[in-house]
């Protein structure tokens, strides 16, 4: 058995396996190669199966299981020590899996690895999911370095080192396998959006760490799946935020922080009107209710993870970019 798979989720995504399953092929010397398929629509399967019948191994779901529950169910079918989880739209590099798969090996507390992740668009500048890291601010507002809101910074070898972070992204995140399975993999209830977010603070909660390097460098398209034009990511997005911080806040953190986020949630629907986005205000609205009908059972997950981490940076970048008009976060 080999040491690492490279494990990649599809949902008719026949046009982006073309374009960027050649790079993983060529530059995944050593490692297994998988494609998920979340019962998809139009001819991926067959596409992967007459292209690519010996150098991977399909794995066909019985239906839509999201991002969330469709790496969860396939998984259970991967059982390589270190794992990379990588998205469909991600054009790897030469040796990309080498120091993270290194990290991962020679480490006993740290359990998840991400590496520079660049714009397929821009490739002189980072991409929005996940840049050089990412990290929460004291309201749980998710940032990264090299990207602030919807500023994303040039890539000038200002984030060449290697560092622990809050969080690794989904787009392409190296984990060890007992960690992931330890942890109860990805809530499945989050659909997609933020679940990697929620996994990486409840390794946290463990006492385990996660790791930047800037050592593997990929190019991700993003948006390839939900545009920010689509209300549903909004729903996805404000919705399962929510969900992340009443899982896994301090019970004393929960009553100034979630009624804040609710306050600036509010905000964020009143400049949608004001953009004349109304069903991206109705997105937020419905994400609301969806929060409030889960809390019953978020309490419960709570219970079951018993959150000891806070929050690690005391700064909101709320004020940082729209008040203060600063464009990226220079201390960490």
């Amino acid at each position: 058995m080999k040491e690492i798979a490279v494990v990649i989720l599809n949902y008719n995504g026949r046009t982006l396996l073309e374009e960027f399953l050649p790079s993983v092929i060529s530059h995944s010397n050593g490692a297994s190669v998988y494609i998920i398929d979340n019962n998809s629509e139009d001819d991926s399967v067959d596409f992967l199966k007459t292209q690519y019948k010996d150098q991977l191994t399909v794995i066909s779901l019985a239906k839509n299981y999201g991002f969330a529950g469709g790496y969860n169910e396939g998984l259970k079918k991967v059982s390589e020590p270190y794992w990379c989880l990588l998205n469909s739209d991600v054009r790897v590099t030469e040796n990309y899996i080498l120091r993270p798969l290194e990290i991962l090996k020679t480490s006993v507390d740290i359990v998840a690895v991400q590496p520079k992740i660049k714009s397929e668009r821009q490739p002189d500048h980072f991409e929005y999911a996940g840049a050089a890291g990412g990290f929460l601010d004291y309201l749980g507002y998710p940032f990264c370095r090299g990207r602030l809101f919807q500023h994303i910074e040039e890539d000038n070898g200002q984030y060449d080192d290697e560092i622990e972070v809050f969080w690794t992204t989904g787009a392409c995140m190296f984990i060890k396998r007992s960690a992931f399975e330890e942890a109860g993999g990805f809530d499945t209830t989050y659909f997609a959006h933020q679940e990697e977010i929620d996994l990486c603070w409840r390794l946290h909660h463990q006492g385990l760490k996660l790791l930047y390097t800037s050592k593997s460098t990929v190019y991700h398209l993003g948006g390839s799946t939900l545009t920010n034009h689509n209300p549903f990511k909004t729903y996805l997005n404000f919705r399962n935020s929510l969900f992340t911080l009443m899982k896994n806040l301090l019970a004393v953190e929960i009553p100034f922080i979630v009624f804040n986020r609710l306050l600036l949630d509010g905000v964020a629907g009143m400049v949608f009107i004001l953009q004349g986005k109304p069903k991206h205000t109705l997105a937020i609205i419905k994400a609301h209710f969806s929060f409030y009908f889960a809390i019953p059972r978020l309490v419960k997950q709570r219970r079951r993870i018993q959150p000891k981490f806070r929050t690690r940076k005391p700064l909101s970048i709320v004020i940082q970019h729209f008040i203060l008009n600063r464009k990226k976060i220079s201390k960490y």
